[in-house]
């Protein structure tokens, strides 16, 4: 890794390396809950919203004890539209309310409520678990692209992946856009929270100049 690629890595890390499932409040785990928690997460964060915003909706319906499947049919329409209110995921509520309760049925019916059986079903391959992912209400490309970018820290088999969000942030810095060169700069566990990180300087020009001035400096 150059010089100049070290520092700078250092200093993106630093400022916003923590991944977005643990600002959330996941413990992320190769088990059940987690894995549908990071699924929840993951459908928030796929609005025309904020991620900022997504994430505290994701704290409130967490904290409302929306944390398996199960839990998430169960609770009202009405429930899920006030925890998501409560996170100011007000813009969207009402639809995403509809489909979490949708996509919790979905997960209990298809997958006994475990995400490890869809890994399972296509240990390994990406193509294959994007396309199962996209199967979920709410869940597009993008968002099954968040969900495999973060379940890589215990689905070792997905790694190394990089999105094109993260990708973008990774030009953005100079620094390798591709899977390989950005695993080359950080440990297997930091991936990603090196890649959370270059999502927020790819969201926001001023973060992706404060970072480069503190390099060089």
């Amino acid at each position: 890794m150059a010089r100049n690629d070290a520092r700078t890595v250092s200093v993106l890390v630093d400022r916003y390396g923590r991944t977005f499932a643990d600002e959330a409040g996941i413990t992320l785990a190769d088990k059940p809950a987690p894995l549908y928690q990071l699924l929840v997460l993951a459908t928030l964060l796929s609005a025309r919203i904020t991620a900022g915003i997504a994430v505290a909706a994701a704290r409130e319906l967490f904290r409302a004890s929306y944390r398996t499947p199960a839990a998430m049919r169960d609770a009202s329409w009405q429930d899920r539209v006030d925890a998501l209110g409560r996170g100011h995921y007000r813009r969207y509520d009402e639809r995403t309310a509809t489909m979490l309760g949708d996509g919790a049925q979905l997960c209990l019916d298809r997958w006994r409520g475990d995400l490890r059986r869809l890994h399972q079903s296509a240990p390994g391959d990406v193509r294959g678990l994007r396309r199962l992912l996209t199967e979920f209400p709410g869940i597009g490309p993008t968002g099954a692209d968040i969900f495999l970018r973060e379940s890589q820290a215990v689905w070792a088999d997905v790694a190394p992946f990089v999105d094109r969000r993260a990708a973008d942030g990774a030009r953005r810095l100079g620094l390798p856009s591709s899977a390989e060169g950005l695993a080359g700069l950080v440990g297997p566990a930091e991936l990603p929270g090196l890649l959370s990180a270059l999502v927020r300087v790819a969201r926001d020009r001023q973060a992706a100049e404060a970072v480069l001035a503190e390099a060089k400096g």
